[in-house]
């Protein structure tokens, strides 16, 4: 099997998608560009649109080259964040435009650049090597950046309910904070929020004994909830921290003792903890805080309750030696460094992915990802290309040996 050049080309590949305005839920086109550097690559493709209540609608992808395994998924997102202020942008968001050897636009790094540059190195693949002795599927969503409900769960619903198994995943996002090659993503933390009311008694601000001030119980709460810090860390993970991330009295008169004051709150987590583990320990940290300081002396405790959210992300970390070593080999042989295995950073898909095969996450350089002038070099398009190729070789004839030994 034979390439054009251009699907060899991950700089022609990214433009074409950055050139899709396709902001959450929006596909913007991006979809119908990739299916169509796709079905040239032999890729069987089809298109997936992911409903639910209350929700808008999303368009997602799944293509598979090959039937039978091993079975290698590249996951990821042609979604992307708002321009912003498109006024402070040096070159249109959704341009493509290229100046000092740099291609500017929306997801150009988050992550439209690792999708171009993965379907670039399957291109360089087929072509030298014909269809490989497996399956690669690429899983891409229109809902990452979004409230991610209706994008890989459902797909990777979807996709099982038709059969599909894997052997192996890799997620593109951008993971590297200086350079390619810097870091492979081999777990999360885990993700918790909550919202904290505290009630009290409206009143007269020049009259407080006839009122109780929430935002003194609210003060305690929080102060509570932020220390002292969870835990220390673990050998694969940072300590756990909790954010205040908001607080809100809903009041607009200065001269009013509010009802009410609201806190929402954020707690990223190791693998020490499970949700409902994590549950319990800020619910009895809260329990004291409350009985230990009314609002006023002679007062009740604070009143408090607290609404979880309905879809806490699990903390994970990937075990499989074959796929870490093969990817840590191709960015060692590409760019001559060794990368860090780290578990930083906020969530990704691959918290789902994880439930169906081990998974990896490693992609371009994040320094810009979510500004004005997103960005990336043209120079580590070819590099991230290249490692996926090495990637590729590497990956499938270990696989290969494996399940022609088994």
């Amino acid at each position: 099997m034979t390439s054009t050049p251009s699907l060899s080309d991950p700089a022609d590949l990214l433009a074409r998608l950055i050139r899709c305005p396709s902001v959450t839920p929006a596909e913007g086109g991006a979809l119908s560009a990739l299916a169509a550097m796709l079905s040239p690559l032999g890729f069987s493709v089809e298109r997936v649109t992911a409903r639910e209540d209350g929700t808008p609608d999303v368009e997602n992808l799944y293509a598979r080259l090959g039937n039978d395994g091993p079975h290698l998924m590249f996951a990821g997102h042609t979604d992307v964040v708002p321009v912003g202020d498109e006024a402070q942008w040096t070159h249109p968001p959704f341009g493509a435009a290229v100046a000092d050897g740099m291609m500017y636009g929306r997801g150009a790094v988050d992550m439209k650049g690792g999708i171009a540059c993965f379907v670039a190195a399957v291109a360089r693949y087929t072509a030298r090597h014909g269809a490989p002795s497996g399956s690669i599927s690429f899983l891409i969503t229109g809902d990452e950046e979004g409230p991610a409900i209706n994008g890989t769960p459902k797909l990777l619903d979807w996709a099982v309910s038709r059969g599909e198994r894997w052997d192996a995943a890799l997620v593109g996002e951008p993971t590297n904070p200086q350079a390619l090659g810097d870091m492979i993503k081999i777990g999360r933390r885990g993700s918790l929020s909550g919202t904290l009311t505290v009630h009290g008694i409206q009143g007269h601000a020049a009259y407080p004994h006839l009122a109780d001030n929430p935002v003194r119980g609210l003060l305690l709460l929080t102060t509570a909830l932020m220390d002292p810090p969870f835990d220390a860390g673990t050998s694969d993970f940072q300590p756990s921290n909790l954010e205040v991330t908001t607080v809100d009295v809903g009041n607009p008169a200065v001269n009013v003792i509010p009802a009410r004051a609201t806190a929402r709150f954020n707690i990223r987590f190791n693998d020490r903890w499970s949700a409902d583990s994590l549950k319990a320990a800020i619910v009895d940290r809260l329990e004291k805080a409350a009985a230990a300081g009314p609002l006023r002396p002679d007062r009740d405790p604070v009143r408090y309750e607290i609404a979880w959210t309905e879809r806490p992300s699990p903390v994970f970390l990937t075990r499989s030696n074959q796929l870490i070593a093969s990817l840590s080999s191709a960015i060692a042989a590409v760019t001559g460094r060794e990368p860090t295995l780290s578990t930083t950073g906020g969530t990704s898909d691959a918290r789902f992915i994880k439930d169906h095969c081990p998974v990896v996450e490693f992609g371009l350089v994040g320094q810009t990802m979510h500004m004005v002038d997103e960005r990336v070099a043209l120079s580590d398009l070819e590099t991230l290309t290249g490692v996926y190729l090495a990637f590729l070789e590497r990956w499938f004839d270990q696989e290969g040996s494996t399940h022609a030994a088994a």
